[in-house]
């Protein structure tokens, strides 16, 4: 039993005998120093394209009725929007109902029964997504809608035709923006930015599609057409770049 406890004391004597040994058992056992650090880029762009969502809602006695009126007025529109010049494939259908329109009576009989509502008649909406690729038009194209007979426009929305360039010029400031900021913690901190051990392109919320600042939808026929303004958009793009350290 005496001589493994003097194995083990002899070993412990050994290590503190030794300091270059512990010391260089203590450096192998340390993560490397890292540095992580995350990069944004913001490029602004003016948008080229215009998305309108509009239509028409028409109201008759029976469903058939509501459903003949609402194809003779959206066949006008069709009729405005190729004469415009917009393609088929720019035009796409995004939502079509047709809905009873019930009568609802607070009287009462003379068990003070309430009769349930009836159908006063019948309501279809159909509504479309035309995408605008000359937003110069968009003004002109937004008043001889409704003075063919839409009475729903709902939104007006712009993006980018070809976002692929201020993608890649947003990826780049972000990297731009983590090394920046990587040289001068390094600097303060008096320690030198080593290899790039991974870069990560992260995930921004995208901000929301830009708004006109004025559409004014005027339901009577006018000579001017609808003040529209298309704004700027940003592109956002964010790295997480995670360096190595040198001790100067």
């Amino acid at each position: 039993k005496a001589a493994p406890l003097f194995a083990m004391l002899a070993l412990a004597g050994a290590l503190c005998a030794s300091p270059a040994l512990a010391q260089t058992a203590s450096l192998n056992t340390s993560p490397a120093g890292t540095l992580s650090l995350v990069g944004e880029g913001r490029i602004t762009g003016t948008p080229d394209v215009a998305v309108i969502r509009t239509g028409v809602v028409t109201l008759g006695k029976t469903a058939r009725d509501a459903l003949t009126a609402n194809t003779a007025a959206m066949e006008k529109l069709f009729a405005l929007l190729h004469q415009s010049g917009i393609k088929y494939e720019d035009i796409q259908t995004s939502d079509f109902s047709v809905q009873p329109q019930y009568d609802y009576s607070n009287q009462r009989n003379s068990d003070g029964y309430t009769p349930p509502p009836r159908i006063a008649g019948y309501q279809v909406s159909n509504n479309v997504a035309v995408k605008i690729r000359e937003t110069e038009t968009l003004g002109k194209i937004l008043d001889q809608l409704v003075s063919a007979g839409s009475n729903q426009i709902n939104s007006v929305s712009f993006s980018l035709a070809d976002p692929a360039p201020l993608l890649a010029e947003a990826r780049r400031a972000a990297m731009a923006d983590a090394i920046a900021k990587a040289r001068l913690y390094a600097d303060a901190a008096g320690v030198q930015l080593g290899n790039i051990i991974s870069i990560t392109e992260g995930n921004p919320t995208p901000p929301p599609l830009p708004q006109p600042d004025m559409i004014v939808a005027r339901m009577a026929a006018e000579a001017a057409p609808v003040p529209v303004a298309a704004g700027t958009m940003e592109t956002v793009r964010q790295v997480s770049v995670v360096w190595q350290l040198i001790q100067k």
